[in-house]
């Protein structure tokens, strides 16, 4: 009966070595290995950064949309603070700002590119995947230090936003270490040789900064895109309604054409001349004030997605 007890006791210690190690913060760069836009590559540093590259980089990925404060109309305050219903609890958006002490004002590039790419804050605690590093990843070196120097033209903002509001299990940040290493690749992006320049920079702004795929994608249980379901829609992340199908099929955006879907990311202006409304509404403002060029290279892409059946809400009992 000792012995019994003695070999349990040794498993669970060594299953608790186990689960500690494979969820540190850094067991997922070691089992990945450095890439090119982790820190402590050349490559991540061996750019002069572009903050006017970095401002279209932001508007690109809606930053505003999320991490500017709430209540006010000065959309360059990154201070923070939206509440972000989830199907997990409700997350409050972090300031962004550079603020010293409240904000990213004392992180370094390299803290930044690591935030970004694996999900890791400067004091080595997991990020949760709210923020979509899962796309961001997509991202390269050079394009993230122009985004930070941009953000460090920026208002510092005084003040944190409260912590998350998570239940049981969801509040040990531990677990996300799990959680990357089932759904994290840390690819990034590539450009297909075999399409034009326009395709490959609409599928970067697509795949990478825009991260369209977050909210235009149906789930797991564990909060991460079926990848066949990917751009099809799904729920609304934050509980209301669903997100539309943007594939180019019958029950999605099949049969528009590409001048069509660049009006839409210009004006918000649907084909049946309807109008987008609620976060899409802030998406298309960002969007609108991107280079023309790039708006039309995100429809050329987003036009060349494999077409797919839209979400289907399930009947209620």
């Amino acid at each position: 009966m000792r012995k019994t007890v003695v070999v349990l006791l040794g498993l669970v210690v060594l299953g608790a070595l186990g689960f500690f190690a494979l969820t540190s913060p850094t067991a997922w760069r070691v089992i990945h290995g450095e890439t090119a836009a982790t820190p402590g590559t050349p490559a991540a540093f061996a750019h002069n950064p572009d903050p006017e590259k970095g401002r279209i980089l932001f508007l690109a990925g809606g930053c505003s949309s999320c991490h500017a404060t709430p209540g006010q109309d000065d959309k360059t305050r990154m201070g923070g603070g939206y509440a972000l219903k989830s199907p997990f609890g409700t997350f409050h958006v972090p300031n962004i700002s550079p603020h010293k002490q409240d904000g990213i004002g004392a992180w370094s590039t390299a803290d930044f590119v690591r935030a970004m790419r694996e999900g890791v804050s400067p004091d080595e605690q997991h990020l949760y995947p709210a923020f979509p590093y899962s796309s961001y990843q997509r991202m390269s070196a050079a394009d993230l230090s122009d985004l930070f120097a941009f953000l460090m033209t920026l208002p510092p903002v005084e003040g944190r936003a409260p912590p998350h509001e998570l239940p049981f299990p969801f509040n040990i940040r531990r677990g996300i270490g799990l959680w990357k290493l089932a759904f994290l690749d840390g690819r990034v992006f590539v450009p297909d040789p075999d399409r034009s320049t326009t395709w490959n920079r609409g599928a970067y702004l697509v795949e990478g900064p825009g991260h369209c795929a977050e909210c235009h994608s149906e789930r797991n249980l564990a909060g991460a895109i079926i990848p066949d379901r990917r751009f099809a829609g799904g729920p609304n992340p934050e509980g209301k309604g669903t997100v539309p199908n943007i594939t180019p099929s019958p029950s999605g955006i099949g049969g528009w054409s590409a001048a069509e879907l660049v009006t839409l990311l210009t004006t918000g202006e649907t084909p049946t001349f309807d109008t987008v409304g609620g976060p899409m509404g802030a998406v298309v403002h960002n969007i609108a004030q991107l280079p023309e060029s790039d708006r039309q290279a995100m429809a050329e892409y987003i036009l060349s997605l494999p077409p797919r059946q839209a979400y289907k809400k399930p009947q209620e009992k």
